[in-house]
């Protein structure tokens, strides 16, 4: 019976963490309503379990090392879902050749990103700003490198102001 109590432990610990995981990152890509709903099902989540591996732990340490492991699981499983989910926008600096930047232009261009191209110091290199929403930062990069192997990429999370 002690085995399904800390089986149950460990797997709720897991999903209430990796749904707070997920809250996090709802709401840091604006998405406030969804962001407060997780919230509340993480909240209750916890008062739950925490009052179930409080009630008799000085007499059974396990409870405790089932909330502590699942508290391990449920952090890498909200990390692991959140990269697959790959919500947001990036945008990826490039900065290569000129001759090459115009050939990578036209094929992103094709693929509907958003792309605006500035002159690099070094007058023989274009930089370009390249919009795109983060599950095509792999398309993104390997498009960028099948032109140009040398070609410098930086990548960052953005945030659309939306107009007011």
């Amino acid at each position: 019976m002690k085995i399904l109590i800390y089986l149950a432990i460990f797997i709720f610990k897991i999903i209430e963490d990796a749904l707070a995981t997920l809250r996090l990152i709802v709401v840091s890509n604006g998405k406030k309503k969804l962001g407060a709903i997780l919230q509340f099902v993480v909240t209750l989540i916890w008062i739950i379990l925490t009052g179930t591996v409080l009630m008799g732990l000085q007499k059974d340490i396990f409870k405790a090392i089932a909330f502590a492991v699942g508290a391990l699981f449920g952090s890498y499983l909200g990390s692991v879902l959140e990269e697959k989910m790959a919500l947001g926008t990036n945008v990826f600096i490039v900065e290569l050749n000129y001759k090459k930047a115009l050939e990578l232009i036209k094929i992103l261009e094709e693929e509907k990103f958003q792309i605006s191209k500035f002159r690099s110091s070094n007058q023989e290199n274009v930089i370009l700003m390249i919009t795109g929403a983060r599950k095509q930062t792999k398309k993104i990069v390997s498009t960028v490198k099948e032109i140009d192997k040398e070609a410098i990429i930086l990548s960052e999370k953005v945030k659309i102001v939306p107009s007011v």
